[in-house]
């Protein structure tokens, strides 16, 4: 009977966090506020207390969830409306290196030193600092790099190109199913796809793990196994 419980107040909490998560938006991880973090582990805790409680228990829980929930939401709304709000709840971005001076005070409010400064330069792909025009810590704690202009890799632009722009592909067969509504889509028949497979010594759709069009070009890979 304990065991049920302990089941059924699992299943409670799970449902209330997928309710809750609707309500307050979805964020990336890397994207989330302090309060973001701090709110998350919160309610985390409080559903992991809640799947172990009896049902009376369980009720308290899920309203301290209710509230945590809430007031985040509240705290969205007003540093969405207000600027002030957004820099005192949210943070600023701090200037960490800019022309070739590295800001120590900076790092240490910040709680950064310079062996993490290297490693997430070198998970940027900066392996020479001296490479670097400026770097911020942003508020949601990473690092972002600003290369130097004759650093940065070159674009079309910078050689005066022109080049043609690019079209999405469309998926037309997937694990070997024909996706009828995307021949819908782009005006094509299943005769027409056929015949694009034949071209590719490809006899049947099931032979083809995917396959993409985008207008002009026809991409198939074929299924190896």
């Amino acid at each position: 009977m304990q065991i049920l419980k302990i089941v059924l107040t699992s299943l409670l909490s799970i449902a209330e966090l997928i309710i809750l998560t609707k309500i307050m938006g979805k964020r990336q991880i890397s994207q989330l506020s302090f309060f973001d973090y701090i709110n998350g582990i919160t309610i985390g805790s409080i559903a992991a207390e809640m799947a172990i409680r009896d049902f009376k228990g369980a009720g308290k829980a899920a309203v301290a969830m209710g509230v945590y929930a809430l007031v985040a939401t509240a705290i969205s709304y007003i540093s969405d409306k207000s600027i002030k709000a957004r820099k005192f709840l949210c943070g600023t971005p701090t200037i960490i290196l800019d022309k070739g001076k590295i800001y120590r005070s900076a790092m240490k409010k910040a709680r950064i030193d310079m062996n993490e400064l290297l490693m997430q330069a070198r998970i940027s792909g900066y392996y020479d600092l001296s490479k670097v025009q400026t770097v911020i810590l942003e508020a949601n704690g990473t690092l972002s790099f600003l290369p130097k202009s004759d650093d940065r890799p070159v674009t079309p632009s910078d050689i005066d190109l022109a080049p043609a722009r690019e079209t999405v592909f469309t998926p037309l067969i997937i694990d070997g199913k024909v996706i009828e509504k995307n021949l819908i889509i782009i005006n094509k028949s299943n005769e027409w796809l056929h015949s694009q497979i034949k071209k590719q010594n490809v006899s049947d759709e099931k032979d083809v793990l995917l396959a993409l069009f985008d207008g002009s070009n026809f991409v198939i890979f074929r299924n190896e196994e």
